[in-house]
């Protein structure tokens, strides 16, 4: 049973408000801790390239957010996604928020120290929520990991690795699209997953 003198996700998410977050940063609760990172140029490129590809093939009203707070099922887990596409019809819950139920798709763009984040506890958030297709682009690797058909709690089905100028081949999942990576910055630094 959990401790009641433990703040609840709403309650971590109000003192977050109140913090003097910097400007250029990205925070989240994962677990129940708060991870910030900061929004390079290769990570907003790479995002808008996704967004840019949803778009065409949805149009300009498709329902793409980026940044805002969806809870996913866990301890804890008030994250914000890089891209989460929405399904047609979507609407806010009662308290204003965006419901995990309805994602159809997540791409998460590793950012430095946060890594771990989209490859271990995400990874795993996103399967549980039953999210259909996740996208890992990870600019240090400078790969994608595509993750579709997911099995709680554990993971996913089916995992494809491209790198960076190799088409992701979307047709066999519900967004019925090709996104093209060719395009996709990658940064200098070398690190490992997770």
């Amino acid at each position: 049973m959990a401790d009641s003198s433990e703040p609840s996700l709403d309650d971590l998410f109000e003192l977050l408000e109140r913090m003097p977050v910097p400007e250029g940063y990205k925070a989240e609760i994962v677990e129940g801790t708060v991870h910030m990172a900061p929004q390079r140029d290769t990570h907003w490129e790479i995002i808008r390239r996704i967004v840019r590809s949803l778009e065409d093939r949805f149009g300009v009203d498709v329902q793409v957010k980026s940044d805002v707070r969806i809870d996913f099922p866990g301890h804890k887990n008030g994250f914000a996604p890089d891209v989460a596409k929405l399904k047609e019809g979507a609407v806010r819950d009662a308290r204003g928020r965006w419901r995990y139920q309805d994602v159809e798709f997540i791409a998460e763009v590793v950012s430095k120290g946060t890594g771990a984040d989209d490859y271990g506890p995400k990874l795993r958030a996103y399967s549980t929520a039953g999210v259909p297709v996740y996208l890992i682009a990870d600019p240090y690797l400078g790969r994608c990991h595509l993750y579709t058909r997911p099995k709680d709690p554990a993971g996913y089905r089916s995992e494809l690795t491209v790198d960076f100028g190799t088409p992701v081949d979307l047709t066999t999942t519900l967004l019925g699209m090709t996104l093209p990576t060719a395009s996709f910055p990658r940064e200098a630094e070398s690190r490992q997953p997770g």
